[in-house]
């Protein structure tokens, strides 16, 4: 943190606080491009998003150099845009592996930091600032500003509803959110009738077998559970569990395959990004919370749900934790005649247990 002096920058724009547009009083050290009003504010930022951007900002906020030739300018102004384009994509997905990890403050600065670039790169009305405003819209309901989030919320869907062609990848995240806002509120059936909104539209877009569509019934299977619908709840978190599970598999089959053939050393992993990781671990962590908090614990159940957390966890290369929901999933397999998942289980637990600390 550098302390800063005013008489060092009389003319030019005003440097404001990047959290909350005060007057700025310190800046980072490091990039010596972004201000704060205080070092709590900078601290804050630094942990939900600068630490990630603090060297991709330096090429954005310097001073443009001059270019005497057209080609020159052209260049810049692409790599400009490069850049910028760069750091919305990673504060977007800093943001929403806070919020898939429940640190709504910490969500927030890099939900800001991708609002203000995306509204320099695309304008204030596009509906590029969508994204941005939905995550801001999750943040705020998280941390119980119901008011702020509306705005959020209400500022999504006017741009939405100017665009008659808004595809439905943001339109179904915009359901979802709304589902979301109407469950902090109370009004449990405003709320299904958006995260069925959400289903529909993420099913037509990506599928119904998709990990995307999937957050969705989840939603909605807390809320019946809420109701006390625990059939149609249970029913909903089956089908949650069922295409993670599958996802996972699927994911671990083709590293464990690409692993063995030594001749494609450079071939492509798949794998999760970081905020899908995170939304399974929420996701499936819930789950299983409930399967064994259930009066009359199903062991398939628990069983598909462990496994899929240790497959989780084995591709997020954590042994240790891929190892103990292996045991778990392996026990509750073994209570359940004819289970499929026996083998696959212990198939795991042979490729993690040697790494496992």
């Amino acid at each position: 943190m550098c302390s800063l002096n005013p008489l060092a920058h009389p003319r030019g724009p005003k440097l404001l606080c990047e959290l909350c547009h005060k007057p700025a009083a310190v800046q980072c050290r490091q990039c010596r491009v972004a201000y704060y009003c205080d070092s709590e504010h900078q601290r804050a930022d630094w942990v939900g998003i600068h630490e990630r951007v603090c060297q991709l900002l330096i090429p954005l906020r310097c001073p443009v150099p001059f270019h005497a030739l057209e080609v020159e300018r052209e260049q810049h102004r692409a790599r400009l845009l490069s850049g910028q384009e760069e750091l919305i994509a990673v504060s977007r997905a800093a943001a929403q592996k806070k919020l898939f990890e429940g640190k709504h403050q910490e969500a927030v600065p890099g939900a800001l930091l991708s609002l203000r670039y995306c509204s320099d790169v695309h304008g204030p009305d596009a509906l590029q600032l969508v994204p941005s405003y939905l995550l801001l819209a999750e943040a705020n309901i998280g941390l119980g500003n119901l008011t702020q989030a509306e705005e959020y919320l209400c500022k999504a869907e006017w741009t939405v509803l100017k665009k008659p062609k808004c595809p439905r990848s943001i339109r179904h995240r915009l359901h979802r959110n709304l589902g979301l806002l109407y469950v902090a509120k109370g009004d449990l059936e405003g709320a299904l009738e958006h995260f069925a909104n959400d289903v529909y539209l993420a099913s037509e877009e990506f599928g119904t077998d998709s990990i995307v569509t999937c957050g969705g019934f989840f939603h909605m299977a807390d809320v019946f559970a809420r109701q006390d619908k625990t059939d149609v709840a249970d029913s909903l978190y089956t089908e949650v569990t069922r295409i993670w599970h599958s996802h996972l598999t699927w994911l671990f089959d083709e590293r464990a395959e690409i692993s063995s053939v030594s001749a494609s050393p450079a071939a492509p992993v798949p794998s999760l990004d970081e905020s899908q990781a995170a939304e399974a671990h929420q996701v499936l962590s819930a789950i299983l919370a409930v399967r064994e908090r259930a009066s009359h614990p199903e062991p398939a159940d628990i069983a598909r749900t462990a496994h899929a957390l240790a497959l989780l966890h084995s591709l997020d290369a954590d042994a240790g934790k891929a190892v103990m929901y292996g045991r778990k999933a392996l026990l509750s397999s073994q209570l359940v005649p004819d289970c499929g998942l026996t083998q696959p289980i212990e198939r795991l637990l042979q490729l993690a247990e040697p790494n496992a600390v």
